[in-house]
């Protein structure tokens, strides 16, 4: 089966979120190095899944903007419990949601055939890439959002369904399915 290794194991790691906990630490302290540190980290987690919200990629580039800026403005209210890609993650869904509002209240929603892409891995080749953006797209938003915060935010399925507002059950259902749908089209 095609892999979906989108992003560094490193963040999935004990090792990798303790890193992340000290960033936002530092961060928290002034240091500007840190949020350099933190950005090239977590940057492509939260530009595949914004991406995969927002389905444009101009926006989705904007939001991973503001969430770091979000990032570094809030970094002292950041207590080191659980998963800080989760924290980081929900920001960013929350940035989300405000440009898809803003979006609808100005009536400018994007089109349809809007080409949705996905970082894949950089010796990826161009039909790879094709691949991965065909099967991404034969789901639905939701399963898509659930599969990006899995496989390259490496999030737990209980930290899934609290971020996007889902009982466990409903996560675990909803990444399974997309995992059918994704070896179907893969295999």
């Amino acid at each position: 089966m095609f892999s979906l290794c989108l992003s560094s194991t490193y963040l999935k790691t004990d090792d990798g979120k303790n890193e992340l906990d000290s960033l936002l630490s530092a961060i928290a302290s002034g240091n500007k190095k840190a949020l350099e540190q933190l950005y090239t980290l977590c940057s492509p987690a939260v530009y595949s899944f914004a991406l995969s919200i927002l389905r444009n990629e101009e926006d989705a580039k904007d939001v991973l903007q503001d969430s770091f800026v979000a990032l570094y403005r809030q970094a002292e209210k950041y207590r080191p419990k659980g998963n800080p890609m989760a924290w980081i993650l929900t920001i960013t869904k929350n940035l989300c949601l405000m440009k898809l509002r803003q979006r609808k209240k100005d009536g400018d929603t994007p089109l349809e055939d809007l080409a949705f892409t996905l970082s894949a891995p950089e010796d990826s080749s161009p039909e790879d890439k094709i691949v991965i953006e065909a099967a991404l797209n034969s789901l639905s938003s939701e399963e898509r959002q659930i599969v990006i915060l899995h496989a390259v935010a490496g999030l737990r399925h209980r930290e899934i369904a609290k971020i996007l507002d889902l009982a466990l059950p409903t996560a675990l259902s909803k990444y399974n399915r997309a995992l059918k749908k994704l070896r179907k089209m893969l295999c």
